[in-house]
């Protein structure tokens, strides 16, 4: 650690402890959380939580989450903060933590050793902190901003507000669940004990960004029957799967991809293709913000594989397609309180609330569905899911108030 231990403030160390913890997910297993990693996290916020003031501590076994609630007054709105204990599909283990307090502005040498430095050329918004005490790897892991300074910043923010007067707010529910970067944990989340108006997920980047639309989106799955057999002997006979699986590409809108559309644009990826001329697999995961438009996506593949099954000597292509979350907004639209208090009080704290269509999911995306409007709110943190991954103690600080506030406005 850079600097002196003595300056630095109780949510970095907090900071520190956690991020220090290997959490990430594991898309390949079947358990719940997907890794031990998880479970023992949450073993240590359920054993930490009672300084908080908070009742009701509840480490569920069955879906990971951990929950607890600050007592208020029950005439007043309840309100829930989320935040998840997995990090993303990067390097996690020896994560050391490095603090450069005051931050010159300059590169950022982040190992001497391996000659790993996070330049301003590459990410210039590193000057927007100078000044501050920045938080970041020693270049060969994640840090874990994504979401562990989410939930530093919800104990903080309890931390600020247990000595309140309960009569001045409702109750104030906290969460923290397993296996958001794999898009799973959500959709076990127990909304049915988690009685709240409304609630936010701490998962957006950098201060002032603010999310309560995202995408619609689906996953496809396709295999393809080949027909292999020596070329010498081919005429009339093979057929082959690997063409049959280019065919289907072509036959998609060649600038509805990833790489060529922003904002409210919709997108079909094709993120697996694996086989041979006998086999073939292709995997298409399908965006669209609007409902109509993501319904027609998932129709126009269906179509595409009828209309080249028609080609065949037999229909060799198997599509199966399932939805994985909605937009959240269609939910949020019906009730705004949540939308309206979080821009209120971001604005409070001196910012500037930067509102974008989300393009992504977020555990919000299923807990909306579940009854509980739940639009997402800024961690503070910037280059998430890599070596390059900071926040400051001061960002961190100004989330905790943001949430402080929203506490605040919700009780009115």
């Amino acid at each position: 650690m850079k600097g002196s231990e003595t300056m630095v403030h109780s949510i970095t160390k907090r900071f520190i402890r956690y991020a220090k913890l290997n959490t990430r997910s594991d898309a390949s297993s079947h358990t719940v959380p997907t890794t031990r990693g998880q479970i023992s996290f949450a073993e240590l916020l359920a054993e930490e939580l009672p300084e908080f003031g908070v009742e009701s501590i509840t480490h569920n076994r069955e879906n990971g989450f951990v929950t607890a609630v600050l007592k208020g007054n029950p005439e007043k709105t309840a309100v829930g903060f989320i935040a998840h204990l997995d990090t993303a599909d990067f390097a996690s283990e020896h994560i050391q933590p490095q603090v450069h307090e005051n931050y010159d502005g300059q590169d950022v040498v982040l190992n001497k050793e391996k000659d790993i430095v996070m330049t301003v050329a590459e990410f210039p918004n590193l000057t927007d902190y100078v000044g501050q005490t920045l938080i970041t790897t020693d270049g060969t892991t994640l840090l874990g901003v994504d979401d562990k300074a989410g939930i530093v910043e919800i104990f903080h923010m309890l931390e600020q507000i247990k000595q309140w007067p309960k009569e001045q707010r409702g109750d104030v529910w906290v969460a923290f669940g397993p296996d958001e970067e794999i898009g799973r944990g959500a959709d076990l989340f127990d909304a049915a004990n988690f009685p709240v108006a409304y609630a936010y997920t701490i998962d957006s980047g950098r201060l002032g960004h603010f999310e309560y639309e995202t995408f619609n989106a689906a996953e496809a799955k396709l295999t393809i029957e080949g027909t292999s057999v020596h070329p010498g002997t081919a005429y009339g006979r093979l057929v082959n799967a690997l063409k049959i699986a280019n065919a289907i590409e072509q036959k998609l809108p060649a600038e509805d991809v990833p790489e060529c559309t922003r904002e409210r644009e919709g997108f079909y990826l094709l993120n697996h293709l694996n086989g041979s001329i006998g086999q073939a697999e292709m995997t298409y995961i399908i965006r669209d913000h609007d409902h109509e438009l993501f319904e027609a996506r998932k129709q126009a593949l269906y179509t595409i594989v009828e209309e080249i099954n028609a080609t065949l000597d037999r229909p060799r292509i198997a599509i199966t397609m399932h939805d994985q979350y909605y937009n959240m907004r269609d939910i949020i639209d019906k009730d705004p309180r949540a939308v309206d208090v979080a821009l209120e009080a971001i604005r409070a704290v001196g910012l500037e609330p930067i509102v974008s269509p989300f393009r992504g999911g977020t555990d919000g995306s299923k807990i909306s569905y579940m009854g509980i409007p739940t639009p997402n709110i800024f961690t503070g943190g910037e280059n998430f899911h890599g070596q390059y991954e900071f926040v400051t103690e001061e960002a961190m600080l100004k989330v905790s108030e943001t949430l402080v506030k929203i506490v605040e406005l919700s009780g009115r």
